[in-house]
């Protein structure tokens, strides 16, 4: 079996096996985006900090939650859940990157995550 060379970008969405959840936690093979910096995703680590995308947004969380747009393999707008980023093991992301997020969208994803730590 050949081994797939692993390729990840900062601001790239991948499929990601989040299960299991527990509590309130989003789980189940959903998008993510992957948040490390170019320079520690180049050295492969073995895990890597992500933010999980999903269809829907609610109200309550706007100030959090930044709306992306279908393009490439994301087939449908979707919603940056910025209050569920965690770490993960780079064996959980499924390969080939679905699409790449532009420059403004990953800003706005980082501006958010500070917001949420009180930065």
């Amino acid at each position: 079996m050949v081994e797939q060379e692993i390729i990840l970008t900062q601001g790239g969405i991948y499929l990601a096996k989040l299960n299991p959840s527990k509590a309130a936690e989003v789980g189940k093979t959903r998008p993510v985006v992957i948040l490390n910096s170019q320079a520690i995703l180049d050295v492969i680590p073995p895990v890597v900090f992500i933010c999980p995308l999903s269809s829907k947004s609610q109200p309550a969380f706007n100030s959090l939650h930044v709306k992306l747009a279908a393009r490439d393999n994301l087939k449908s707008i979707s919603y940056a859940l910025v209050e569920h980023c965690r770490s993960i093991a780079i064996r959980r992301i499924t390969y080939p990157r679905l699409a790449q997020l532009t420059s403004a969208e990953l800003k706005l994803i980082l501006q958010r995550l500070q917001r949420l730590v009180g930065l």
